[in-house]
C-alpha cells in the first residue's frame, strides 16, 4: 500500500469510528455502488488491485487474489457491489468494526480468517469437531434414497437424511424457478455425494493417504447424512470436486453457486468456505 493510500485509509478509519457504516443507496430498485463524495475511492482502488493479485495461501496452497471468496463476503456485508466499489469498502469497514478489526475497508488475510470463522461457527458438525467429538451417524431408518434424476453421474452415494433431502428438494425447485440458467440445465445442483458410511469413508481416505482435514477427513461431515456435495459447474479438464485454486475460483462464480450463497440459508443450508460444492443442512429458519 502506498503512503498516500495508507494515510487516506487512516483518516477514513478515524472518521468511521463510533458509527455504523452507512447503507448503500438504492435507485430505481438497483443498488448504487458509488458514493458521490469520493470518500472511499482510494480504499476501493486497493481492493481492486488485491482481488486478483494478493499472494497468499489461506488453505496451505498458494493462491492469487481473493475473488473466490468474494460472493461469501458480499453476502456477509449485505451488498452485491463489486470489490472495487466504494460501497463495498464502506460496508467492509463497518463489518471490520463489528469484529474488532481496524476499520480500513481493505480486504486482507485477517478479514478472511474472521469470515472463515464466522462461517465455521454456523456448522454444528464442525463445532462438535472443535470440541473433540465425532457425531454418530443417524440410524438407517432416518435415511432416504435419492431418485436417479437427483444424483450426479459420478455419484458416491444414494442416501441422505430425510429432512435434508426434503429441504434440498424444496431448494432446488426454488432455484430452478428463479434462475433460467438453472432451469435450463438440470445437472446443476444434482447431488454428487450425500451420506457416506463412516467405516468405509475413513478406510478410503486412510488408504489414499489424504485424511488432511480439507479434501477428506477421518471423521467426515458426510457421516451425518446432512452434508451434501452439489454440482455447481466445473472447469474443463478438472473434476466436479477438484480443490485446485483455479477450479474453486471457477465454481465460485457459477450461477448455481451464486444462487446458493444468496438463498441456501432460506432452506437451512450453510456453506463450507473451502469447497463451493459442499453444503450442510442445519435447520430452516422459523417463519
Amino acid at each position: 500500500m502506498t503512503r498516500g493510500i495508507a494515510v487516506a485509509v487512516g483518516l477514513l478509519s478515524l472518521a468511521l469510528a463510533g458509527q455504523v457504516a452507512a447503507q448503500s443507496r438504492v435507485a430505481d430498485g438497483a443498488e448504487v455502488c458509488h458514493l458521490d463524495d469520493g470518500a472511499w475511492d482510494a480504499v476501493a482502488l486497493v481492493n481492486a488491485q488485491s482481488i486478483d493479485r494478493l499472494e497468499w495461501a489461506p488453505f496451505g496452497t498458494p493462491e492469487w487474489g481473493w475473488d473466490t471468496y468474494l460472493p461469501l463476503m458480499q453476502r456477509e456485508l449485505g451488498t452485491r457491489c463489486a470489490a472495487q466499489s466504494a460501497v463495498f469498502a464502506q460496508r467492509l469497514a463497518g463489518w471490520q468494526m463489528r469484529y474488532g478489526l481496524p476499520a480500513t475497508g481493505v480486504f486482507g488475510e485477517a478479514e478472511f480468517q474472521v469470515l472463515r470463522g464466522v462461517l465455521q461457527e454456523r456448522r454444528p458438525f464442525l463445532m462438535a469437531r472443535v470440541r473433540g467429538e465425532c457425531p454418530e451417524p443417524p440410524p438407517i431408518s432416518e435415511l432416504a434414497y435419492l431418485t436417479v434424476q437427483e444424483e450426479a453421474a459420478d455419484r458416491l452415494t444414494r442416501l441422505l437424511r430425510r429432512d435434508t433431502l426434503d429441504a434440498w428438494r424444496r431448494m432446488v425447485a426454488a432455484a430452478r424457478a428463479e434462475v433460467p440458467a438453472l432451469a435450463g440445465n438440470t445437472e446443476f445442483l444434482q447431488i454428487v455425494s450425500g451420506w457416506r458410511d463412516p467405516v468405509e469413508d475413513a478406510a478410503r481416505c486412510a488408504q489414499d493417504g489424504n485424511c488432511d482435514g480439507l479434501r477428506r477427513a477421518e471423521c467426515s461431515a458426510h457421516r451425518t447424512g446432512a452434508a451434501i456435495d452439489l454440482y455447481v459447474g466445473h472447469l474443463t479438464g478438472m473434476g466436479v470436486v477438484s480443490t485446485e485454486p483455479a477450479s474453486r475460483h471457477f465454481m465460485s462464480h457459477s450461477p448455481a453457486y451464486l444462487w446458493l450463497v444468496s438463498n441456501a440459508h432460506r432452506f437451512g443450508f450453510v456453506p463450507y468456505v473451502f469447497e463451493p460444492w459442499h453444503w450442510e443442512y442445519v435447520a430452516e429458519p422459523a417463519g
